[in-house]
């Protein structure tokens, strides 16, 4: 029987490039290796894709260790001298040329998860895992989740959005405006990142400016939301039209809240799987995780986080990850393994679920 060859997509031009590498570091480990081929396509820092030769050595690097003993612009410098020193040819991006039959997308953030990759797989016809374009870019941007979410009836934090030129053209007026409408503590976000980057929490009003002026650095919109009281809680969906959801997981940050830092480098959130919440909640925290699923148009996998207040059984929608973390600590992967699917045989599914699962330009295409 001939190997299917899957081409393992990470890196790319987003804050999340190092967590991405890691993800893609452990799906290797658990592709099949007697029933794929994987080649490994890195895109660095610039966008510049790189076919096998250093993309095999930068997946061979322990970069969470790295991560942790160091610090992340330590990583960042071996990652980009790795890439100055190889004479490695480029990709070409002919797919079809490289015998690629499938692609998985290890990709966290924009250039990646947003659809844009997506957009680009779906002109070449080549499959890939994970949500088409359509639903990528909505889920990407958290504004439009919470309106898209909102719509279907389910609760999503109160807040507004921002847009960062308006911002920056009377920051102080912004900041008046902001400290007028919400109590502390609150939350400003980009719109448009994921692994908690450039998320602050906001305390008092001498925080507000600091906190508005990082995340409109790295986003043209940005959020303002209510802090919301209840465990974070998140659940892995899995599937395309019938999708499956799996047993809820709780974080315990191990700082004021779960920040990027506490995910990749300090490592010191507790993780409870089952959430520490009643199963009449469990239930219904999983019932919401598929419509939410729905309501976006997801396909392939999602990882959809909650706050849940156990006192008052309020659950309140809080993002949406299409392409969430498979690193050693994340809780995807893990959330399935204690739903009876082992990290092999999740990449099974996942690349199973691509292949049945026809490009979006196809299906308009038909419609």
């Amino acid at each position: 029987m001939s190997l299917t060859t899957v081409a393992l997509i990470f890196g790319g031009r987003s804050a999340e490039h190092e967590i991405s590498i890691i993800s893609a570091k452990s799906i290797e480990a658990n592709i099949n290796p007697e029933r794929y081929r994987v080649v490994p396509i890195y895109i660095t820092h610039e966008g510049v894709w790189l076919y096998e030769g250093v993309a095999r050595e930068i997946l061979g690097l322990d970069l969470s260790g790295l991560l942790r003993s160091t610090s992340l612009e330590n990583a960042d410098n071996t990652l980009r001298g790795m890439v100055s020193k190889a004479a490695q040819p480029q990709f070409d991006l002919d797919f079809r040329k490289a015998g690629i039959d499938v692609a998985f997308l290890a990709l966290h953030g924009t250039f990646g998860e947003d659809g844009r990759v997506q957009g680009l797989l779906d002109t070449c016809g080549v499959p890939y895992t994970g949500c088409g374009v359509l639903s990528s870019a909505l889920t990407m941007d958290k504004a439009l989740t919470k309106l898209c979410a909102a719509d279907a009836g389910i609760a999503v934090a109160p807040g507004v959005t921002l847009m960062s030129s308006n911002y920056h053209d009377d920051p102080a007026i912004t900041c008046q405006e902001i400290a007028a409408r919400f109590s502390y503590p609150f939350f400003v976000k980009p719109a448009n990142l994921g692994s908690s980057v450039g998320i602050s929490k906001v305390h008092n009003a001498s925080e507000i400016q600091p906190a508005l002026d990082s995340a409109c650095a790295l986003d043209t919109k940005v959020l303002v939301e209510e802090a919301i009281t209840g465990r974070e809680v998140e659940v892995a969906v899995l599937g395309n039209d019938q999708p499956l959801a799996s047993v809820p997981g709780e974080i315990e940050p191990g700082s004021d809240f779960y920040d990027y830092e506490d995910k990749y480098i300090r490592n010191s959130a507790k993780l409870f799987i089952p959430a520490r919440i009643p199963a009449s909640l469990q239930e219904e925290v999983r019932r919401l995780a598929v419509k939410a699923f729905k309501a976006l148009g997801c396909s392939g996998l999602s990882r959809i986080d909650f706050f849940v207040n156990e006192k008052s059984g309020h659950i309140v929608l809080n993002e949406i990850n299409t392409i969430p973390g498979f690193t050693d600590i994340s809780m995807y992967p893990m959330l399935m393994e204690s739903s009876g699917i082992s990290f092999p045989e999740l990449t099974e599914r996942l690349i199973r679920l691509a292949l049945e699962k026809p490009p979006e330009s196809i299906t308009a295409s038909r419609s």
